[in-house]
């Protein structure tokens, strides 16, 4: 599969479980919702005390599996290299992530609070990889 059709999917599709990679190397895993953002990079919101997050500040690797509402049918995988985009940095990014995913917000002031409360990051993965490439 090309990346570009991965990323594709996942613009139309936000439902996923993103991959990390734990102390000693274990995995983890975290249902996430994402988006692609303007450069092309994979973007989950998340909180900055999170596992997931401590986990890609330690090893900036991940891998994330999207698929449609419904589970089973059509997903995807990618996965590469992470940066984790931390507040005041990441206000903009997340309002973007928030647009890609539900469109307008009713009140962005109460929106941007609230991110601010809950100490929210950005994780953005870059597509080095993408899959599936063949039916099994």
């Amino acid at each position: 599969m090309e990346i570009s059709d991965a990323l594709d999917f996942v613009r139309a599709n936000h439902r996923g479980v993103l991959i990390t990679y734990g102390p000693g190397g274990r995995i983890q895993s975290s249902p996430v919702v994402a988006s692609v953002d303007d450069a092309g990079r994979l973007a989950i919101s998340s909180r900055e005390t999170a596992y997931k997050v401590k986990n890609l500040v330690r090893d900036p690797r991940a891998a994330y599996c999207g698929f449609q509402d419904g589970f089973f049918g059509a997903w995807v995988q990618v996965d590469g290299p992470v940066e984790v985009v931390l507040l005041p940095e990441t206000m903009e990014p997340l309002v973007d992530l928030y647009r890609s995913i539900a469109g307008e917000h009713a009140d962005w002031d109460d929106y941007r609070a609230a991110m601010e409360r809950e100490q929210r990051v950005v994780i953005r993965v870059r597509a080095e990889r993408a899959g599936p490439s063949k039916a099994g």
